[in-house]
């Protein structure tokens, strides 16, 4: 169970080299120089952020300028907003990129799928309103990037427009899709345990419950304008959570879909619609014209890149300049050769696709304590106990076998509590601790069944019937010499509510092909 709980606080960083994977200190585009400025930015928690701001080296008419603050997904870093530049710098929009804390190179421990994000992203925004270069800021966000950017913008009104990319509505419902996305080997019943399980343990380590992700809530108080964007094939945050988001936003709205799925390239058209947006809602100054313009080089950086081939010069117009379109997405695909976007993949070692039985092998030659194998899963859920238990073998595979197996489940259970009832009355000595109590208790039917001609002629030996158990006993259960601080909680009618606790082990059987539960378990 660590793995799923690391995949959503310790994903694998980045890696990347700053001086290879970015872009330029100095480089031209269409004409003009640009220029990367690195710095550091502290959040609230005492966290050293690493981050670039893009901007052109001369500022038209000395006028500040919008700046769009790239908001990267799980997994990535600052180096994936090397598109954002490349579209928007030929705007007179600077672009503004960082590591969030616990991803890059930045500090920070743990990654919290926007929660603490929003607080990075927080102190990026008040570093750039204090830097006197900037006008309105808007805010492109991809995957964990677009939740942080919606969190964040329902804080500050005064964000002027963002671009979600692939937002998820609500945590929860996408970690019960990715199990079933990912044919992760748990019976349906059973997620939600696992949930609460992993919901303590995020708890306990990043500080953050994951009950607060619902962006849903988020969208019904936020009203800057914004622009949706999902892949059609995305198998990882589906298509109808940016749906479900984008009915509930209170704000103006857009929403574009297109091929791909999560990691997909975006493709021009969206490209292009973010452009149009952002100058729309940022009004970014007009390029006037080239400036140092050499037509051999139309994209050249010092001592770094090759050269681009469209040496044609921009217009002065927005709209104008989108004519001519293939030269922008010529800069994006320079850039992902130079380094693809960051990827957010599950991690082979978490699905189901035969590493477990593979690990329990492995861990077996090795002379290792097969009971911590990846073939049974733990979930710690109340006061630091073990209460389940799943050996994966020979799970269920379909929702009629999954809900027979309950209904047995629940049966044996309360034959296990009535059993453990009449014990308290009639044999406190004999009473059964623990999960396999009802084990013991259907051994003795059994047997009582078997012997049921030779009790039949009145002996006092026999195993009262159901019926009979709930007749009131003549010696009250508060007489009975039952020793042990759990006897006292045990009240007059034997009930054992006081004594027990909610608890599901599930247990394949090592002589047969029958699974047990116990759903209590007695207090010790």
């Amino acid at each position: 169970m660590e793995q799923f709980v690391n995949f959503i606080i310790r994903p694998p960083r980045a890696e990347y080299d700053p001086e290879h994977d970015l872009l330029e200190k100095d480089f031209m585009m269409k004409g003009r120089w640009y220029h990367r400025k690195d710095l550091e930015v502290k959040n609230s928690r005492g966290d050293v952020l690493q981050c670039s701001h893009y901007m052109p080296v001369e500022l038209p008419e000395g006028k500040p300028l919008p700046c769009v603050i790239y908001c990267h997904g799980n997994s990535g870093c600052r180096a994936d907003g090397s598109e954002a530049a490349v579209v928007l710098l030929l705007s007179n929009i600077t672009v503004f990129t960082l590591d969030f804390s616990g991803s890059g190179l930045s500090g920070g421990e743990h990654v919290t799928l926007g929660w603490n994000e929003k607080d990075d992203l927080k102190a990026v925004v008040e570093y750039l309103r204090q830097d006197g270069n900037v006008s309105l800021i808007g805010l492109w966000g991809r995957s964990m990037g677009a939740v942080t950017s919606l969190m964040y913008g329902a804080e500050d009104p005064s964000i002027a427009g963002m671009i979600l990319d692939s937002p998820f509505s609500d945590l929860v419902d996408l970690m019960m899709e990715l199990v079933d996305t990912y044919k992760f080997p748990l019976p349906k019943f059973t997620v939600k345990f696992a949930i609460q399980f992993m919901r303590r343990a995020i708890q306990k380590k990043a500080k953050f419950d994951i009950m607060d992700l619902n962006t849903i809530k988020v969208a019904k108080s936020s009203f800057v304008p914004v622009l949706f964007g999902h892949a059609l094939n995305d198998d990882f945050i589906r298509p109808h959570h940016s749906d479900r988001i984008y009915e509930a936003y209170v704000g103006d709205k857009n929403i574009v879909k297109f091929e791909g799925d999560h990691n997909s390239p975006r493709p021009q058209f969206f490209i292009d619609s973010i452009n149009i947006f952002f100058h729309n809602v940022l009004q970014p100054p007009e390029v006037v014209g080239p400036t140092l313009y050499d037509p051999l080089d139309d994209y050249f950086a010092k001592g770094g890149w090759s050269s681009m081939h469209d040496t044609t010069i921009p217009e002065s117009s927005m709209q104008k300049s989108l004519a001519s379109s293939s030269s922008i997405s010529d800069a994006i695909n320079e850039v992902r050769t130079k380094r693809p976007m960051s990827r957010t993949d599950v991690p082979s070692n978490v699905t189901s696709s035969g590493s477990a039985s593979e690990t329990k092998e492995k861990e077996n030659h090795d002379g290792r304590d097969s009971s911590s194998s990846p073939d049974m899963i733990s979930f710690d859920l109340l006061n630091g106990d073990e209460d389940v238990e799943y050996h994966l073998e020979d799970i269920p595979s379909n929702a009629e076998e999954e809900e027979r197996m309950l209904m047995r489940a629940v049966m044996e259970s309360l034959k296990d509590l009535e059993v453990q009832s009449l014990e308290n009355k009639e044999a406190p000595e004999k009473r059964v601790y623990g999960n396999n109590a009802f084990r013991t208790a259907q051994q003795s039917l059994l047997s009582t069944q078997a012997n049921q001609p030779e009790t039949d002629s009145g002996s006092g030996d026999a195993l009262p019937s159901s019926s009979e158990s709930s007749a009131p006993s003549e010696t009250p259960a508060s007489s009975l010499p039952v020793s042990g601080s759990s006897s006292e909680k045990v009240n007059e009618t034997g009930d054992m509510s006081a004594v027990a606790k909610p608890t599901v082990t599930v247990e394949r059987s090592s002589s047969s092909s029958k699974w047990d539960f116990n759903f209590f378990k007695n207090s010790k």
